[in-house]
């Protein structure tokens, strides 16, 4: 399996695609790359029998395809746990180490490493991690850029990427922050929310709200 298939698996896997529909919109923003990319891939993924797809709504893995993102996943993420909890890495820059790393990790290497950190649950950037029977947690969260105007949430989860991450570091917005959010941009589609845990007020761009998981 080609190391771009891969990175689809695990988008539409942190994006919900186990256990619901998730738009080619949805993983061309999460990817950063054209639509028309999304839809090749998609059909091919289609006929390698790795998705559904449903026409004008979106695709949802297969259990074959949510079994190769959950082995992909758990590497990563386990690696990732590791460079920062161990080898104090700075959190934007361990996707693309563990992205090397879980492609030369062995089943036993990974249980291993699984066993030293304590089984954590989530990565530092709150993805959850399945343990080496497939189990986990399932979130039951949704994208900042769809939370209500005048609602509150709370910060759970990050896409992992890099600049992402280095922005969300100058913003100083971190897993667990409760916002309320003020109002969305009808026309840049920006969100402005309060952090109530500082208090200060924030304008979340339109591409970092469709990467940020609120519940």
């Amino acid at each position: 399996m080609t190391p771009m298939k891969e990175d689809y698996l695990k988008i539409i896997f942190e994006l919900g695609g186990a256990n619901k529909l998730v738009s080619n919109k949805q993983i061309a923003i999460s990817l950063d790359i054209a639509a028309g990319s999304v839809t090749e891939m998609v059909n091919k993924m289609v006929d390698e029998k790795l998705v559904t797809h449903k026409p004008y709504s979106g695709v949802q893995l297969t259990k074959t395809g949510t079994r190769y993102a959950e082995e992909l996943v758990r590497k990563h993420r386990i690696w990732e746990t590791f460079l920062i909890n161990v080898l104090h890495f700075d959190l934007p820059d361990v996707h693309r180490e563990a992205e090397q790393l879980e492609h030369v990790t062995s089943d036993k290497m990974i249980n291993h490493l699984d066993d030293f950190l304590g089984h954590p649950k989530r990565c530092p950037h709150g993805g959850i991690i399945p343990d080496k029977d497939g189990h986990y947690e399932k979130d039951h969260d949704k994208l900042l850029m769809d939370a209500k105007d005048g609602e509150e949430v709370v910060v759970n989860r990050f896409i992992d990427n890099h600049d992402l991450l280095t922005l969300l570091g100058d913003i100083k917005l971190d897993l667990g922050d409760r916002l309320k959010i003020i109002s969305h941009d009808p026309f840049e589609g920006s969100v402005v929310a309060q952090n109530l845990t500082d208090k200060k007020q924030l304008t979340i761009g339109y591409k970092t709200a469709h990467y940020v998981f609120v519940k």
